[in-house]
């Protein structure tokens, strides 16, 4: 399967062959650097940055110049038509038309799907709010598979704000589809959301069991919250969660990825945290505990005090590492999608994607993710909400856009009984009238309000009986 005219939105757009192939594309480009010059001649890379960047903006601009494209840029939304009132569409529909290929970063979840739906050229993701940062995890994957050699059976730690780093939710995806173990290690209220963890369970298969503070270890060091155990680890440890958690605290792990808080994202009741209080920074001397003795620091940067400047100095520090190698894990990116290069995809196991029912009728449901794409103002005039039927017990739908999952609480049917308004009558989500309708007939409401609004009827089944 080629790349060629393909989009990058979430790290689910590449199968594990076609990452792995990547990886040798950007080994074989870091050691001819010069010798990529020409490759993308003539070609253009917009560059739309309407969030803060170094390194992701400056390595992907750099990896193009290194291939001998251009770039053209717009990095203020108050100096584009954007902050005219333009929408989405409109504005990747006319960068379509300027450029071959197009990196955007965006503070609204689900807006480089939208690009990527109407620029009519390659669209990459380079961050879109909280939601996720596919090329960062490419980085971050291609650091362990040249550190480790593999990244299966690998544990990973992840550590700090996960509710809103975008880096490590698309690496929690990352990491459980090539078989890694995680353990989840967030500063307190900023745990992994609940959306996340459910695709996890749903997409990857494995588990994830919750700990209190209560069942670990006094002296461990390991702020856990939770464990994902991979299911291809060993059937009796992912049987016997006590037997997991005491195997992964004691026998180390392998990377301790380090997040900082993503304080332009709190919400007003978190903007007064101070996290440092809470648990301890990453510094020499945390890492002098024998869980980290052969542990590699990574972090996707700017830090600013959960990383000790004191580690910089020690041989497992990746951080800056990982930084230089998003040049050529960008090159080899760019160069795939816009077709001036092609490699053979090994053929290696990678999770089947499910195919899931899609939900996009107007029934006054909407994204509850107030940073979704779908339901901001400008938008709304031709984005329709659409969701994935992910789940029947209890019924919830994933918004297409950010992921954010929601559980209606009535539900109805399209096709009722010969259209004889006397059956046309709403029921509640979890009576067995969910499993009755058929997907393509389904209709979802939020309140009782809606489906009245939308002429249905209360049945016997409003109140949650079976």
């Amino acid at each position: 399967m080629k790349l060629a005219n393909r989009s990058m939105v979430t790290i689910d757009d590449l199968s594990n062959g076609e990452v792995l192939a990547l990886f040798s594309l950007a080994d074989e480009m870091s050691i001819s650097m010069k010798e990529q010059h020409g490759l993308c001649g003539g070609k253009i890379m917009a560059s739309l940055f309407f969030e803060p960047s170094t390194r992701t903006r400056l390595s992907f601009e750099a990896a193009m110049h290194r291939l001998g494209g251009s770039v053209i840029t717009a990095s203020d939304v108050g100096a584009t038509s954007l902050a005219k009132g333009e929408s989405i569409a409109d504005m990747a529909r006319v960068v379509g038309s300027y450029a071959d290929i197009i990196v955007i970063r965006h503070p609204w979840e689900g807006a480089a799907k939208v690009v990527a739906d109407y620029a009519g050229i390659p669209v990459i993701n380079a961050g879109d709010g909280g939601h996720q940062h596919p090329t960062q995890t490419l980085c971050d994957l291609f650091t362990l598979k040249k550190e480790r050699g593999t990244i299966k059976g690998l544990k990973i730690a992840l550590w700090g704000d996960l509710k809103y780093g975008r880096t490590t939710h698309s690496l929690i995806f990352a990491l459980a589809k090539f078989g890694a173990d995680i353990l989840f290690c967030p500063s307190p209220g900023l745990e992994v959301p609940e959306h996340v963890i459910d695709k996890l369970i749903t997409e990857y298969g494995g588990e994830v069991e919750h700990y209190k503070d209560s069942e670990v270890e006094e002296e461990t060091l390991f702020p856990l919250d939770a464990v994902y155990t991979t299911p291809s680890s060993p059937h009796q440890l992912a049987m016997m969660p006590d037997i997991s958690l005491h195997v992964e605290l004691k026998s180390g792990v392998d990377a301790l990825y380090v997040t900082r808080p993503q304080k332009e994202r709190f919400t007003t009741g978190e903007e007064g945290k101070d996290l440092k209080k809470e648990y301890p920074v990453v510094d020499k001397k945390l890492l002098r505990d024998k869980a980290f003795r052969q542990t590699l620091v990574m972090h996707p940067l700017p830090r600013v005090d959960e990383l000790a400047y004191d580690v910089d100095a020690d041989k497992r520090s990746m951080y800056f590492k990982q930084a230089a190698r998003g040049v050529p894990v960008r090159m080899a990116l760019l160069a795939l999608l816009l077709g001036v290069k092609d490699v053979k995809i090994p053929e290696v196991e990678s999770p089947s994607p499910i195919d899931y029912h899609i939900y996009n009728r107007v029934s006054g449901l909407r994204c509850p993710n107030s940073r979704c794409v779908s339901i901001q103002e400008t938008e709304t005039k031709y984005l329709k909400p659409e969701f994935k039927i992910v789940n029947y017990e209890p019924l919830t739908l994933r918004c297409v856009y950010c992921e954010h999952g929601i559980e209606p609480k009535f539900v109805a049917s399209a096709d009722w009984h010969e259209g004889k308004l006397d059956t046309k009558k709403y029921h509640s989500a979890d009576s067995h009238w969910v499993h009755t309708i058929k997907p393509e007939n389904l209709i979802v409401f939020n309140t009782e309000e809606e489906a009245r609004a939308h002429g249905f009827k209360p049945s016997h089944f409003t109140g949650g009986h079976r």
